[in-house]
């Protein structure tokens, strides 16, 4: 039988965490040398306290004792404090530039995914940026510093409870080490229910977002109950995974109290029996006095304390080892990118010549190994076009393509006899008005939308786009017109008349280029052809107009077609 392989993707994880954390690393290391040394301040005021009380009991200590012992303890406490201070600030700001950071690249990459390429669905990525990496700033700020602290403050207490009582220091060395073996292995459970919870976070994102895009269909159907219950079966199992890190977090506190209140119960109990004299080895020759036993009690509990830190910590690392996994999940999908920057250009100018778009052996990929194959063809400028073709033959795909968001696998686009290359996509996309079959807007006004054509337009250029598009009506119809709110997927009008005010937003922009992807799709008859008129309104006004359709009598009112065959 084959051996089974190791799992790789925790150890990928964790080289992820590692380089989320890398332009930080400096910041980190610096704060928790400074926590570090502001634990080690406690040493002094130990030997404080320990010196006053042993000169209290012996009958030598004074007015002006007591007071240098306070003095003195008051300014190192308040040393602590400034310390703490002081590294949390380090810590906070590392933290932002982190979660800074890693929503930026994340953010930046699947902006420039091409829209018909495969990869995480929305919802996933907006859990991920939003909600999963927030759990990094715990990792950050808890268990970081924690982890520095352990590997110096127990030590130096260890070494200085040596030079007291052999007996002390022997006891906290079998008690301290137990802790991190107990915390290793609930910490695999903590992983592993991290992740599961994370999971369900992205699964239960993903699933309202389709819910709330067939949110009308849900309604024609009447399946607002069975949706409901899907929410609260999913919900219910969010909860669960949830409750199941909270027991894991709370059973690595409990263990870890259990240790380290035993390492202390048993140091208090030599130092006692000591102190009266019952027990007499443990000490280095002369019998443990009262300021040692003092120091030694009040050095075992600080000596647990970073060990007590890191482990209440221990699962915001597992919660970000999880993110971290996520991220290479995310990553793990190489993104086919648009053309160009994405960034707005200087528009590029109408070519003189016969042909507008040209396109010759084109080839598509949208990932994998399958291509997507398109006859040649040209388009002049000012024509009207319609693409079409069977389901699946990549009529959407070629009309990104076109807008040059997609790359060409094999064979070439021309712009006016120029190849459609990154160096002319964003200034060829200035020039383009695309009107979805899924109309988006922002939540805003629908003046602050319509004006997305042209921010400089006055109400009566807005009312003539409207007009042109045949959607004046809407606007008339709307409670507070213009200044309606609309939300992203249109709320407030229907699927026509949404198309319309995109129609109305390239009206407005005076495109010269129209790209249309199903402009009539789902729609009555009568909406399509209020719809198909707004689109032959633009092209009347001068615009190039190449439309994606499966709709013959949209189809037969452009002036051409172009059939790109049958099925792949």
């Amino acid at each position: 039988m084959a051996n089974k392989q190791p799992d790789a993707a925790p150890d990928r994880a964790r080289e992820r965490l590692d380089a989320a954390l890398a332009p930080v690393s400096g910041s980190l290391r610096r704060a928790g040398l400074i926590t570090a040394g502001g634990s080690l301040l406690w040493l002094p005021q130990a030997a404080l306290v320990a010196w006053l009380l042993a000169s209290l009991i012996a009958g030598s200590a004074d007015r002006g004792t007591a007071l240098l012992a306070a003095v003195g303890f008051a300014l190192l406490g308040a040393l602590r404090a400034a310390f703490q201070i002081l590294a949390d600030r380090i810590l906070a700001k590392a933290a932002d530039r982190v979660l800074a950071r890693e929503r930026a690249v994340l953010v930046a990459r699947e902006g420039r995914r091409a829209p018909m390429a495969a990869g995480p669905r929305s919802a996933e990525l907006a859990a991920l940026a939003s909600e999963k990496l927030n759990t990094l700033e715990p990792y950050i700020l808890r268990y970081r510093p924690a982890q520095m602290r352990v590997f110096t403050v127990p030590l130096a207490i260890l070494l200085l409870s040596f030079t007291i009582s052999w007996a002390a220091g022997v006891i906290l060395l079998v008690a301290g080490p137990l802790i991190p073996v107990f915390m290793a292995l609930v910490g695999m459970a903590a992983r592993e229910a991290s992740e599961r919870q994370m999971d369900e976070i992205g699964t239960l994102n993903g699933m309202l977002l389709e819910r709330i895009q067939a949110l009308v269909d849900i309604r024609l159907l009447d399946a607002g109950e069975q949706v409901a219950r899907g929410f609260e079966e999913r919900a219910e199992s969010l909860r669960e995974r949830t409750m199941a890190v909270l027991r894991v977090a709370f059973l690595s506190s409990t263990v870890l109290e259990l240790f380290s209140a035993l390492g202390v119960a048993l140091v208090a109990v030599y130092v006692g029996f000591s102190l009266l004299g019952t027990i007499g080895f443990g000490a280095w020759g002369t019998p443990l006095g009262v300021g040692e036993g003092v120091f030694l009690l009040l050095l075992a509990p600080e000596f647990f304390q970073p060990l007590r830190d890191l482990a209440a910590a221990w699962h915001d690392k597992a919660s970000a080892t999880a993110v971290a996994r996520d991220l290479v999940k995310a990553e793990a999908v190489a993104p086919v990118e648009i053309l160009g920057t994405g960034a707005g250009a200087v528009p590029l100018p109408m070519p003189d010549g016969p042909a507008l778009v040209s396109v010759r052996g084109l080839e598509i990929g949208l990932g994998g190994a399958q291509r997507i194959a398109f006859p040649d063809f040209d388009i002049a400028c000012g024509e009207t076009c319609a693409l079409l073709g069977p389901s699946g033959r990549g009529k959407s795909t070629l009309l990104s393509a076109l807008a040059g968001l997609l790359p060409v696998a094999a064979g070439r686009i021309e712009i006016g006899g120029q190849p459609l290359d990154a160096d002319r996509a964003d200034r060829w996309r200035m020039s383009v008005g695309w009107i979805p079959q899924a109309p988006h807007f922002f939540s805003g006004t629908l003046r602050a939308n319509l004006r997305l054509g042209d921010p400089e337009a006055g109400d009566a250029e807005l009312l003539a786009a409207l007009r042109t598009a045949h959607a004046e009506e809407i606007v008339e119809r709307l409670p507070r017109g213009l200044l309606s709110q609309l939300g992203e997927t249109g709320a407030g009008v229907s699927g026509g008349e949404a198309r319309r005010l995109m129609i109305a937003r390239a009206a407005l922009g005076k495109l010269p280029v129209i790209l249309a992807d199903e402009p009539t799709a789902n729609l009555d008859a009568q909406t399509a052809e209020v719809v198909t008129d707004g689109l032959l309104a633009l092209a009347e006004a001068g615009a190039t107009l190449i439309v994606a359709t499966h709709d013959e009598t949209l189809a037969a009112r452009l002036g051409r077609r172009i059939e790109l065959g049958g099925a792949a």
